[in-house]
């Protein structure tokens, strides 16, 4: 099972990341703190202080078209904000 899904790479977790060296990742539904804790320290190699975690239900969503009335939900997401001990940092972007 793959926990650690994408990175969320916004305009308010970078200046996060800069500030308080918090970065964020949607995660699997059923992954829980201990288990993104090692996939990130494997991973990126680093050493998580702690991880928060959010679960997002989907929204459900209607538009008008020629036809009638389409209703439709989007996925459910998971976060997790993870905090890096001092002197430790992530790079999304080494590899482009």
């Amino acid at each position: 099972m793959n926990i650690l899904l994408k990175p969320i790479v916004t305009e308010k977790m970078t200046s996060q990341g800069d500030k308080f060296n918090r970065y964020g990742f949607l995660v699997a539904k059923t992954a829980n703190k201990l288990q993104i804790k090692k996939a990130v320290e494997e991973l990126y190699g680093v050493t998580v202080d702690s991880v928060n975690t959010m679960r997002y239900g989907g929204k459900v969503k209607t538009r008008n078209t020629k036809s009638g009335l389409l209703v439709g939900k989007t996925a459910a997401i998971k976060k997790a904000v993870i905090t890096l001990a001092e002197g430790n940092k992530i790079d999304f972007y080494s590899n482009i």
